[in-house]
């Protein structure tokens, strides 16, 4: 009998049923909840941040750990104590002041936030998140001396752990190399290339039925999940409980319908984690990076493409009415069509990696105290005209305040977005490898290849294997950004 280990499994899943509350009372504000709640809400919930971190640094847990190291474990249950540690670890070096204060300060900036974008409000913005930017460097800096890490490696190890911003800069600094001339290439080719735009307008109720047609065949389970609206689209809950939201325009349904699909390949991971370790570390998701592989899978490499987009074309009739922009060749040149554009979650998949480049370079920079949230416009400004040649001067709505990521901290979160994209054309190149019938089964509306693949490989995995080990059992190989290029050369120079 395992007598510690077990003890730091009955702990760590009363953890993460408070984390489970903890979800949905996000997900609710951020889909539900009335304005006039947000002062009470995020008291509350900044007090069970604090509740979570008391059980998360509990003194009993060191004594545990040590005395668990010295039983006979199996490999999984080291690879759960090998989470264990980690979280300990992090979460010994904060104290419980700054992560309740942290939390009240993102969801007064969140909230905030909601109302200053539309009103291209950057000063009002400017009240709350320099609070936020306190707390967070505090935040970088007691990670730092606890991990040896410089900040901002402290605050993305979080979301890719073992993933360091040398690492990051490296493989960013290849895209920056051939991206522009990509670009390019691919508006030359596509000038040529004529598209019928769709006429709206999209009454949000056929949106909102064409979204769960698409999730029901995509595979989501709407007994263990739900989709909702919110500000912007995100998934959130525990594995058992799916929330999913997403943002309807009725001059475009494009955007909620890619958010749709995007989302659910969050969620489908999400769902498909082992149950037998729900409630433990082991069982959460490795990474945000391999969360966006998943993601992108669906919204990337499965959605956009031709065999795809053939099954979309009757359903988008049956939705909407029946148009000439329906046309499934038309809809693919739509679907792949290249822009540079103000709004990283409208990106095409070619220009989407200048958005994340940006971002990264800015809150490397705010986290290392090199530049001041005061900077940030001025900066934004000067990269999105180097990386895509667009003007956002005093388009705040459009530039800096068009992310909800920073207005709660997630400082380091943006590089896995890239990493995901990276990740999936991986998966896909694998899958491309060991079942070559694979596109051809798509068009035919069989998805058995793709999902099977990634339960097995990914979604059945959880967190048994460090991100490094993971990626080479999947693929055979290490991260490879030369499949992300090879794929966007492939579908966008060379067809799909």
């Amino acid at each position: 009998m395992h007598t510690a280990y077990a003890e730091l499994t009955r702990h760590y899943l009363r953890l993460y049923r408070y984390d489970h509350l903890a979800s949905i009372v996000g997900w609710d504000r951020n889909a539900m909840m009335p304005p006039k709640g947000n002062e009470a809400r995020a008291a509350a919930e900044a007090e069970l941040q604090a509740l979570i971190h008391r059980g998360r640094t509990d003194p009993r847990l060191a004594e545990l750990i040590a005395a668990a190291e010295a039983e006979p474990l199996d490999d999984v249950e080291r690879a759960n104590l090998r989470e264990i540690r980690r979280n300990w670890q992090q979460a010994n070096a904060l104290p419980e002041a700054l992560v309740e204060a942290r939390s009240l300060a993102g969801a007064r900036c969140e909230h905030a936030w909601r109302s200053q974008r539309p009103a291209n409000d950057w000063q009002g913005f400017l009240e709350n998140f320099r609070e936020v930017v306190r707390l967070s460097r505090e935040e970088a800096r007691l990670l730092s001396g606890h991990t040896g890490l410089s900040p901002y490696d402290a605050l993305m190890d979080r979301f890719e752990p073992g993933m360091r911003a040398a690492e990051i800069e490296r493989i960013f600094g290849e895209v920056r190399s051939w991206l522009p001339g990509l670009i390019a290439r691919v508006g030359e080719k596509q000038r040529a290339e004529p598209v019928i735009a769709p006429v709206g307008p999209f009454p949000v109720a056929a949106q909102r039925a064409l979204s769960v047609a698409v999730m029901r065949m995509l595979g989501f389970d709407f007994d263990g999940g739900r989709l909702d609206e919110s500000a912007h689209p995100f998934s959130g809950g525990v594995p058992e409980d799916v929330r999913l939201t997403t943002r309807y325009h009725e001059d475009d349904f494009t955007r909620a319908l890619l958010g749709t699909i995007h989302e659910t390949g969050h969620a489908r991971y999400e769902q498909n984690l082992p149950r037998a370790w729900c409630g433990q570390p082991l069982g959460l998701a490795r990474s945000y990076g391999i969360h966006e592989s998943q993601s992108l899978s669906f919204e990337m490499q499965l959605a956009r493409s031709r065999g795809f987009v053939g099954l979309l074309a009757p359903l988008l009739r049956e939705h909407f009415g029946d148009q000439p922009a329906f046309d499934a060749d038309n809809l693919y040149r739509l679907f792949t069509r290249v822009k540079p554009g103000y709004i990283r979650i409208a990106a095409d998949e070619v220009t989407y990696p200048a958005h994340v480049i940006l971002r990264f370079e800015i809150e490397r920079a705010l986290i290392e105290g090199e530049i001041e949230a005061e900077d940030i416009p001025a900066l934004w400004d000067e990269k999105m005209q180097a990386l895509l040649g667009l003007d956002t001067r005093g388009n705040y709505a459009d530039g800096c305040l068009q992310d909800v990521h920073w207005t709660d901290g997630a400082f380091g979160y943006f590089p896995s977005y890239t990493l995901g994209a990276m990740y999936a054309a991986q998966w896909f190149a694998t899958l491309r490898r060991v079942q070559p019938d694979v596109d051809g089964r798509i068009a035919q509306g069989d998805f058995a290849p793709v999902f099977g693949w990634l339960n097995d490989n990914i979604w059945s995995q959880a967190s048994r294997w460090e991100t490094p080990e993971l990626v080479r059992r999947a693929s055979g190989e290490a991260l490879n950004p030369a499949h992300f290029r090879a794929h966007l050369e492939a579908r966008y120079l060379g067809g799909d």
